[in-house]
């Protein structure tokens, strides 16, 4: 299916996220020990309305917001190179910081990640319908089920669920937030009526019974209908059974940047799994840009020496599942099955060669992670960008950060004018809900999508 059948051809204008999380170290390790950092905020909620000011100033289409619920303690079997480099921990709920940043802003969207695995579907059902009332319809949900048995320990398990378990977990998940989100309230159930005294109509509001292998539910949702009703769904998993559950739920993808030729697979892949509903996928992207080449070049060895490569391999060894602690700098590296993030160990095979080794991942973080910088002056990182759309098939980026504020304020004011001047970028927002805004349609999930079948 081609993307004009998706209705895609007036939308190639540019997507843009703000890739971050709650925690000092998120992508790139080592760069909040740099002297310009202002990450180490991320406990005060001026650090987050300034980020939040900032991107839609910056046009930015959202800020989406990583989280894990445990410690990253595969390498050697510890927390502490996890601890001593700051690689995600601490870490506040991402959840707490969005109506703050919301109150300053009029059209930032917020894709929060939340782990369906551990909480009761009637809670988060009632938290996010919560989020799209306070923020006028901004809120999108990246839908994970987590990798870490850290995380499975701390909410007392012995370990995580299978790989493919947990996407039969988050198949039934899903059915019971929809039926809550979508069929439990009628548009027209609240009257307001204060003359007759009649807030809701009782016979517009039904109550949602689910019963399944996982869940059992009884119950009508507390909140009534917000302005989107089910926040947009984002999905990061590129698995076969991750590219799967993409197909039939998310309406935003987040993929590795491996290379445009295998990402364009894995973008055709999902556009014919999700059709004839669109899809839009972000490839994640690190830049680093200044006037010229040179000062960006300069720019990245001044980041570079701030890497922390313990801190990097604390991170890679808790998200692909395997101990480098184990092996020498030079030893190949078995990277059987595992629990983690089956698509990191796929794209790390792809990028370093089936015979990799901890030198050669080394050698590829440049700036502690295992993405490859963008870099040059605003023209060579346009062209950059452009490139990733015109050759994957791309709807926008996913923007790590690097030393903050000043990798978001150097994007703003060198590259997003030249985006603008190709005609790849907006010059202002368009009205309505984060959906509507993205998708150019209404607030509500198309007819196409699997939570119709729990309209009312």
């Amino acid at each position: 299916m081609t993307r004009r059948a998706q209705g895609h051809d007036a939308l190639r204008a540019m997507r843009l996220n703000a890739f971050d999380m709650a925690t000092p170290g998120h992508i790139q390790q080592g760069m909040w020990t740099h002297p310009r950092d202002r990450s180490t905020g991320y406990n005060s909620l001026a650090h987050w309305m300034e980020l939040a000011r900032l991107l839609e100033r910056g046009l930015f289409d959202g800020l989406f917001l990583a989280d894990v619920l445990g410690i990253y303690d595969v390498l050697g079997g510890s927390p502490d190179a996890a601890l001593r480099g700051g690689v995600q921990v601490p870490l506040i709920d991402p959840v707490v910081t969005i109506p703050a940043m919301a109150a300053v802003t009029t059209h930032l969207g917020f894709g929060v990640t939340c782990n369906l695995a551990y909480e009761a579907p009637y809670l988060f059902a009632r938290r996010m319908s919560s989020l799209d009332h306070l923020t006028g319809g901004r809120i999108g949900w990246n839908i994970v089920t987590g990798y870490l048995d850290s995380a499975a320990r701390a909410l007392g398990h012995d370990a995580q669920m299978q790989h493919d378990d947990r996407y039969d977990l988050a198949e039934e998940y899903m059915d019971a937030v929809y039926a809550l989100w979508e069929g439990s309230w009628a548009d027209d159930a609240v009257k307001r009526d204060r003359a007759g005294g009649i807030y809701t109509d009782p016979a517009r509001v039904r109550r949602i019974r689910h019963q399944g292998k996982q869940y059992r539910l009884d119950a009508v949702h507390l909140c009534e209908p917000s302005p989107q009703r089910t926040p947009v769904l984002y999905q990061a998993g590129a698995s076969d059974r991750g590219r799967a559950f993409a197909g039939r739920h998310a309406e935003c993808v987040f993929v590795n940047g491996t290379s445009p030729a295998i990402v364009a697979r894995q973008v055709a892949d999902l556009r014919a799994r999700a059709a004839p509903r669109p899809i839009q996928v972000f490839v994640g992207a690190t830049i680093v840009t200044g006037r010229t080449e040179a000062e960006a070049r300069a720019l990245l060895a001044d980041y570079a020496s701030h890497a922390n490569a313990e801190a990097t391999l604390a991170h890679a060894a808790a998200s692909l599942g395997i101990d480098f602690a184990r092996y020498g700098m030079d030893e190949p590296i078995e990277a059987g099955p595992t629990q983690a993030i089956q698509s990191n160990v796929q794209a790390m095979k792809q990028v370093a060669g089936p015979a990799w080794t901890k030198r050669k991942l080394l050698e590829q973080s440049v700036l502690g992670s295992r993405q490859p910088p963008i870099v040059g002056d605003p023209h060579q990182v346009a062209d950059a960008l452009e490139g990733w759309m015109r050759d994957a098939d791309v709807d926008g980026f996913n923007l790590s950060r690097t030393v903050m504020p000043e990798c978001l304020e150097s994007f703003i004011e060198l590259v997003v004018p030249v985006l603008q001047e190709r005609g790849l970028f907006k010059t202002g927002y368009a009205p309505g809900t984060y959906r509507e805004k993205l998708f150019g349609a209404g607030p509500r999930l198309p007819d196409t999508h699997a939570a119709a079948t729990h309209r009312w």
